[in-house]
């Protein structure tokens, strides 16, 4: 009976830890009409080898007018990820189709919408220098941030 309540035990622990662990491997942010985020940083663990990544459109106005996307890519790279998104068209989601210096992206949004995606953190590390930001054509300069490995 011991080991019966220890193998229990042991199970729901162990599930509890799993659901935890994925947890700590997602973040959340939100953007609005007023070209900004809710966050200036996004952490997560430097175990995590997969983050959920999701993006909140709080405002009102179309994607097309005021959209917003999460570009996360080398701090050294995102005025020249920024510049040519521009190019790339809302049909890209502003970002140049098959940019090895992006890490992840999401779709632009409009207001009311929300989007996610899970990408790999295989190509950083804890001491990589990684930003964030919207590409929508004027907004990187503005709506931008620190992605961490803690």
């Amino acid at each position: 009976m011991t080991l019966r309540l220890l193998a229990v035990a042991f199970a729901i622990t162990g599930a509890s830890f799993g659901v935890q662990a994925s947890t700590e491997c997602e973040v959340s942010i939100d953007a609005n009409d007023m070209m900004k985020f809710s966050a200036e940083t996004l952490s997560v663990p430097a175990t995590c080898k997969e983050v959920k990544l999701t993006l909140n459109h709080t405002g009102k106005l179309a994607a097309e007018s005021m959209g917003h996307n999460v570009v996360i890519t080398d701090t050294v790279n995102l005025q020249a990820v920024g510049t040519d998104g521009m190019s790339a068209g809302l049909e890209n989601n502003y970002v140049k189709p098959n940019d090895e210096r992006v890490y992840a992206s999401t779709k632009v949004v409009g207001g009311g919408e929300s989007t996610s995606i899970t990408f790999s953190t295989e190509k950083m590390t804890k001491e990589g220098d990684y930003s964030f930001f919207c590409s929508f054509p004027g907004h990187w300069a503005i709506m931008k941030g620190k992605f961490q490995l803690i």
